[in-house]
């Protein structure tokens, strides 16, 4: 029998490039199928395979690559400290009393989604500047509340990321470069603002989170003369079974341990100081925003770096998904439409149900942790879905697209390698490969809250102008 004449009695063993459907035609006809995941540099698009070659000429690749060593080095050797707690209008850069900061790139009253205008609305009553959520959309529609990006002032915000004046904020200084960076402070259940959630309940949990919570912090830090080290801390939290995005066990038990100490030492009632104790337990999100502030203060160190294509910044507003990149100096964004995010729903509740991808939360992938690190946190996939193959799968991908590993920062499960850092633009074009976010899912419409969790990935386009950009500014 000829070779020809074997294909048709021996089975197949095919190596499947590219196109899905050949290999899900294969399988149903019982070859054994290997899948490789390919797509042409630049989706095949002329001004993008031209913008590739250009920075890949030899007499750029050197300035690329000795920036982007620069920039990954300054992610690596940042020490982000937490030094305080104080109220909104005291220490960030720029904020008034009717300044309400925002997720993701910039974006107007009347683009915002459902979810940010709950949020917006919500934070305009709490602040006292109008009586009922009504008035507040009035207000707001009217001009006179200035909005502007988290990240524009040194911030990040979960979710709807909706920051006032009165609010609370972790205060993280870079000891390394010197930088700060600040988030607010979790408000720990589902029904909350940050998911766009707005009736009196959420009110009064702010009004709380003012008057007790707040200044319980402020003071005891107050008592801490050097600070909390986030890295150190991060890097135990991750070993402990942590990813810092979404699960946040052994995070929110570690800070609540460094901070104990000193709350009981503040002079506040010990009815107080129970409530505290509370409201920590209620949730273990508890550290989330205190890890979202750690990789904002890395990363903005790395930021402004001619020449660089490593990715400093990745958030969304419910309507845009944005991106910053070190070698374009300044709050430059390149932008692309948002997700939809895809996951478990809470009883209940459709996929038609839930807004798109939004919220500042995504600077952990843009670190390497969250969806970057889901392998040091199996348990995580009970909350967004899939396998814990698929966990392991995300982490080992996401090297492909970044620059190197963070040493300070390992993943037990893969040897102790370090946590994938410095995304690449560069890489993702030539690879078609998106980084991987988890995340929640807040209901579409103001008012409800969250909803779900899953798996999203940015929009390519965010991506390809930013290189186009790149391309056309490299010196």
């Amino acid at each position: 029998m000829s070779k020809i004449n074997e294909l048709f009695t021996n089975k197949l063993n095919v190596i499947n490039v590219g196109i899905a459907n050949f290999r899900d035609d294969l399988l149903k006809q019982n070859a054994n199928v290997t899948h490789l995941e390919w797509t042409p540099p630049g989706r095949g698009n002329p001004e993008l395979i031209a913008a590739l070659d250009k920075l890949e000429d030899p007499s750029v690749t050197d300035k690329i690559e000795a920036a982007n060593k620069e920039a990954v080095e300054r992610i690596i050797n940042s020490q982000p400290v937490l030094i305080g707690f104080d109220q909104a209008i005291n220490v960030v850069p720029g904020m008034t009393k009717n300044t309400i900061l925002h997720a993701g790139p910039p974006i107007t009253w009347e683009r915002m989604n459902g979810p940010m205008k709950g949020a917006v609305t919500g934070a305009i009553v709490f602040e006292g500047l109008a009586p009922n959520i009504e008035a507040a959309a009035v207000l707001a529609e009217s001009g006179e509340i200035i909005f502007s990006p988290c990240h524009e002032h040194n911030c990040v915000g979960s979710m709807a990321g909706v920051t006032s004046a009165s609010m609370f904020m972790h205060i993280v200084e870079n000891k390394t470069y010197g930088n700060i960076a600040y988030t607010n402070l979790s408000e720990q259940m589902s029904k909350i603002l940050r998911m766009g959630a707005n009736d009196e309940s959420v009110i009064q949990r702010l009004i709380w989170m003012r008057d007790v919570l707040g200044p319980i912090l402020r003071d005891a830090m107050k008592l801490n003369p050097n600070g909390i080290d986030l890295r150190l801390m991060l890097s135990q939290a991750l070993h402990m079974g942590d990813e810092c995005h979404n699960r946040n066990v052994a995070g929110t038990t570690l800070l609540i341990q460094a901070l104990t100490p000193y709350i009981i030492q503040t002079d506040f009632t010990v009815e107080q100081k129970k409530e505290v104790f509370e409201f920590v337990s209620s949730s273990d999100y508890f550290s989330g925003p205190t890890w979202m502030a750690l990789c904002k203060c890395a990363l903005d160190a790395a930021h402004g770096i001619e020449n660089s294509t490593i990715v400093t910044t990745m958030a969304r507003n419910g309507v845009e998904f944005g991106i910053r990149v070190s070698g374009i100096a300044g709050n430059v964004w390149f932008t692309g439409p948002a997700q939809q995010v895809i996951g478990p729903m809470f009883a209940g509740y459709k996929p038609e149900d839930s807004g798109l991808d939004i919220g500042d939360s995504a600077i952990t992938e843009t670190y390497g942790i969250g969806g970057f690190a889901m392998a040091t946190a199996p348990a995580i996939v009970s909350l967004v879905g899939g396998t814990v193959d698929d966990a392991i799968s995300y982490t080992t991908k996401m090297a492909e697209i970044t620059t190197t590993e963070n040493p300070n920062v390992t993943i037990p499960m893969l040897d102790f390698i370090g946590i994938p850092t410095g995304i690449d633009i560069q890489k993702v074009i030539q690879t078609g490969i998106m980084p991987i976010i988890n995340t929640a899912i807040a209901h579409k419409d103001a008012g409800i809250g969250m909803i779900g969790a899953g798996i999203v990935n940015p929009p390519i386009e965010a991506f390809e102008q930013a290189l186009l950009a790149l391309s056309e500014n490299i010196k």
